[in-house]
């Protein structure tokens, strides 16, 4: 589970337990560079 915050016009991808793990520009790229991450992890 990861959460997608925007901050200050951007965007920050978190952990399930609220660690921080990347910013994006946009929700689209943070969620391709979630998938490219989860996918790294497994």
């Amino acid at each position: 589970m990861y959460s997608i915050r925007y901050v200050s016009g951007h965007v920050q991808v978190y952990d399930q337990k609220g660690q921080f793990l990347f910013s994006a520009d946009t929700e689209r790229e943070a969620r391709e560079e979630l998938k490219e991450y989860a996918e790294s992890a497994a």
